[in-house]
């Protein structure tokens, strides 16, 4: 499960804005502010993310999009990143991503983005674990394998913080995620940091102690349903039919009757695992399954404390690219008129608004 990690997408951020002489706008954008009828929606493997495949296949997307007179393609790629950069690019309409790569991707390469809904958060999905350790003081020394500039890079940085370390204490080493376990296997290494699947075989390893997990550090790595806030702005129902289409989902996999396991049970087929591994990980998973719960966190204070510890750590380790000047370089706009950053240059929106007509039965 290829996930959240934005190597790629610097590259991606640098070469958008040299290709425009620093515009602000990704090369290759295709956004138009004219209303259509066609929109693609991207998705890549992950567990909080499955629903969208599922409610493709059983017919909700069809359901929602027709009462809408609209078309909605819910298009599978392969790679996290590139999912991002396809969006960051204008070729897809949407995609589902961490608000981290959000911010770092899309709204650092000049592309105007609206978080239509909240999904999820990672609540244990991502771990530090230790060979020969007890806990998170006995990292300090070691070199870690992670995926750099990933949320797993952050997660490491919030857990040293809260156990009065810093980055400087450990030395990060990238290592692919698909090489994780197998490097946590060799003898010589002895401290990894990385998400499920791969946090579950490396947890399971003789000697391995899981010492730092994201359930500490709730709503930081935040899943969300982001659309270009051009094309939202001309047309509204693709809004209203996004929402429509994830809460009948969330009711459906949500139940615990035979409806619900074959839902939860088409969702695992659909990301190559066992039913009782996606269960597992759906547990170390908090979904905003209400719509009046995510309506109630996008409008919560704490979401402006969490977006501002990640764009802190965004910035500093040059994930805004190359021309910006500082922390603020990127506006962040919140519910009742707060924001964080450049008011002149806002790129990354929390909208509860389609949330809120979810929740008041109004779609």
């Amino acid at each position: 499960m290829m996930r959240r990690s934005v190597l790629a997408g610097v590259a991606a951020i640098t070469v958008a804005l040299s290709l425009n002489g620093c515009s602000g706008k990704p090369a290759g954008s295709t956004d138009a502010s004219a209303t259509k009828k066609d929109f693609a929606i991207g998705w890549s493997i992950y567990t909080g993310w499955m629903p969208w495949p599922y409610a493709q296949q059983a017919g909700i997307v069809k359901k929602w999009a027709d009462k809408y007179g609209i078309n909605i393609r819910v298009v599978q790629v392969n790679d996290y990143v590139e999912s991002v950069n396809q969006y960051a690019a204008g070729k897809l309409d949407g995609v589902v991503s961490t608000t981290m790569d959000a911010l770092t991707i899309p709204a650092a390469g000049g592309k105007d983005t609206t978080v239509l809904l909240i999904g999820d958060y990672s609540n244990g999905n991502d771990g530090v674990v230790l060979k020969n350790g007890k806990s998170m003081a006995d990292i300090k020394g070691r070199s870690v394998k992670l995926v750099e500039l990933s949320v797993s890079h952050f997660l490491l940085a919030r857990g040293l913080e809260l156990n009065g370390l810093k980055l400087s204490d450990v030395k990060t080493v990238n290592t692919g995620d698909a090489d994780i376990v197998g490097a946590f296997a060799s003898p010589s290494v002895n401290a990894v940091a990385t998400w499920n699947p791969q946090l579950a075989s490396v947890r399971a390893m003789p000697g391995a102690t899981e010492v730092f997990d994201s359930s500490k550090i709730p709503n930081e790595i935040l899943d969300t349903m982001n659309v270009s806030t051009e094309t939202l702005k001309a047309n509204p129902n693709l809004g209203k039919a996004l929402a429509g289409i994830w809460y009948e989902t969330m009711a459906i996999m949500t139940r615990n009757d035979a409806t619900g396991r074959a839902a939860r049970a088409a969702m695992a087929k659909a990301a190559g695992t066992s039913e009782a591994s996606f269960d597992d990980q759906l547990n170390t998973t908090h979904l905003y399954a209400q719509a009046k719960d995510a309506v109630a966190y996008a409008q919560n204070p704490d979401l402006i404390t969490v977006t501002d510890r990640v764009r802190r750590f965004s910035f500093a380790h040059g994930l805004f690219g190359p021309t910006a000047k500082s922390v603020d370089a990127i506006g962040i706009t919140f519910p009742g008129g707060k924001a964080l950053g450049d008011p002149k240059n806002v790129k990354l929106r929390f909208d509860p608004s389609y949330m809120k007509l979810a929740a008041d039965g109004k779609l």
